[in-house]
């Protein structure tokens, strides 16, 4: 048989099917020559790309503990574990919210695990990718505009500046990057963050993104807070200080993008969220 692209040979493909095309990746799903299924994750170039490269550096690290396993990486290309076809999401359509916020803490707690391998130094560092909210932060400021950038921007300086419990995170955690494995719930698609543990928790507060009378109830987001801290053993204060950050961070993202539909969206979660954090 002949495969549709050229694929390293020690990784013994068989098979090859072409499943999805983005503007970073082309995803294969694929059969080795023993029978087994895996992907492949094939970046193509754009801004963000260092992003998925240092993912790959975090997976090598976690050797499959609470994520996919990386099977082999031949430069862009990677070589992953199968993860099955069912996302977070399902268990929150079929089983309710609660039982897939019991879910992504359980993922978390084995992500956040010790590791026997040395931490790689590639990781990005926590305060680096903040970086696009404290500029925004200091443009609003210089403009005289009064916004939730410059209180979230306090946080996180806040956070970066005490930080607790400083390891690898897999960085964008969240229902669709959480898929039910033959080895049980796994992460994919991590973006190899160094930094406060908090910050894995904060994303999970958005999503899914379709869903704001979720993502807006200040019940939900008490709730989340509450599972969450008791997982990390954290304080469930600075795990909402961590996701109002967090919501600013990417409203920043969007709004350098031009993007302002989902800069509002962000906001207004965050603003939700800090509602919450007040209460507490």
């Amino acid at each position: 048989m002949t495969l549709p692209r050229r694929f390293p040979r020690r990784w013994k493909i068989a098979t090859a099917e072409l499943i999805a095309e983005t503007f970073s990746s082309r995803i294969w799903k694929v059969t080795r020559e023993d029978g087994s299924p895996a992907v492949v994750k094939a970046l193509q170039p754009f801004d963000d790309v260092d992003d998925e490269l240092r993912g790959a550096w975090y997976l090598n690290w976690r050797d499959g503990h609470g994520a996919v396993r990386l099977l082999g990486r031949d430069r862009m290309d990677m070589l992953l574990e199968y993860a099955g076809t069912r996302h977070l999401t399902a268990v929150l359509e079929g089983d309710g919210d609660a039982a897939a916020i019991q879910i992504a803490a359980e993922v978390m707690a084995r992500l956040h695990a010790p590791s026997r391998r040395r931490r790689p130094e590639e990781l990005q560092p926590l305060r680096e990718r903040f970086s696009a909210l404290f500029d925004k932060a200091r443009a609003d400021a210089a403009s005289g505009t009064t916004s939730l950038y410059s209180e979230a921007a306090a946080i996180a300086e806040r956070l970066l500046s005490d930080p607790q419990d400083v390891r690898p995170l897999h960085g964008d955690l969240h229902h669709d990057n959480i898929m039910e494995s033959p080895r049980g719930w796994l992460a994919i698609d991590p973006k190899g963050v160094l930094g406060d543990a908090g910050f894995d928790a904060a994303n999970l507060f958005y999503n899914p993104l379709d869903r704001d009378d979720l993502c807006l109830d200040p019940d939900r987001i008490a709730h989340m807070a509450t599972v969450f801290s008791l997982g990390m053993g954290h304080d469930p204060r600075r795990l909402l200080d961590h996701a109002v950050a967090y919501g600013a961070l990417s409203a920043a993202w969007h709004a350098g993008d031009s993007n302002d539909l989902d800069e509002q969206r962000e906001l207004a979660v965050a603003s939700a969220i800090r509602a919450v954090r007040l209460s507490f």
